[in-house]
């Protein structure tokens, strides 16, 4: 079975702001400001519901059994139902297995509501045994299945207290972290007409958990040391063979 690492970065929807708060003719950055403070009023934070979210990148670390690679979804100037569909579209044709950070805390909710939205359909997904049988015992939903395994939930014993940052466990294993920039700073980049620095930002984040991911599968039993090594030098050669800076800078960043 393949393995998909996959991580979203997302900016406030300011088009549903502008419908939920009669905001008409209000500007983006004005819009933005106004649904953090009405969350903050009834909320406590500036966090917005996830069905607030709009989705700008998807990215992706890749290992099939043609080798690893990394990958955003779609273009630049994709929309956001393309680049959902097409996430979903990965599931439907090639049945992954789906590895993220907080991603059933965060990543899939939001994706569940912007499918809804833009009537993407994700059948192979949704499938809890009703077209499959296997997928009775294994399926992306289900929180102790491994089809889709959240390394934070799982590495917490899923107990929140525990739970800790990717910055934080990639810096802990001797892994680059964040380089620079952190999801408070993608509304900004995004407002600059920097998607590329947000696409960019996003293949870090998958290239942290999947190099964690490797990690916990040596911890349990998964990958012996000498295919742990042989799977760690797989995604250096991948990234030293790359022409792209933002990869390169990872790689600097991360120690021989």
């Amino acid at each position: 079975m393949a393995t998909m690492v996959f991580d979203i970065e997302t900016i406030p929807d300011v088009e549903l702001g502008r419908e939920l708060f009669n905001l008409e003719g209000v500007s983006d950055i004005d819009t933005a400001k106004a649904m953090a403070f009405h969350n903050l009023q009834e909320k406590g934070t500036e966090f917005l519901p996830l069905y607030q979210h709009r989705v700008v990148a998807i990215s992706v670390a890749w290992r099939g059994s043609d080798g690893f690679t990394v990958k955003t979804i779609g273009d630049p100037d994709s929309s956001e139902k393309e680049i959902v569909q097409e996430f979903f579209n990965v599931i439907e044709k090639r049945t992954p297995e789906l590895v993220s950070w907080n991603g059933g805390g965060f990543d899939l909710p939001v994706l569940h509501y912007r499918g809804l939205k833009h009537s993407v359909q994700a059948p192979r997904y949704w499938d809890m045994g009703d077209d499959d049988r296997e997928f009775k015992w294994n399926n992306y939903l289900s929180r102790f299945h491994w089809r889709h395994l959240d390394l934070m939930d799982a590495l917490s014993g899923f107990q929140p207290r525990a739970r800790a940052s990717l910055d934080n466990i990639a810096s802990m294993l001797g892994y680059p972290g964040k380089l620079g920039m952190d999801g408070s700073k993608v509304w900004g980049a995004y407002c600059d007409g920097d998607v590329n620095a947000i696409r960019d930002y996003c293949e870090h984040d998958v290239l942290n958990t999947y190099l964690v991911y490797l990690r916990f599968n040596h911890m349990r039993g998964k990958l012996q040391t000498e295919e742990f090594e042989r799977e760690v030098t797989m995604v250096r050669e991948h990234l030293d063979a790359s022409d792209k800076p933002h990869l390169k800078e990872f790689s600097d960043a991360w120690p021989a």
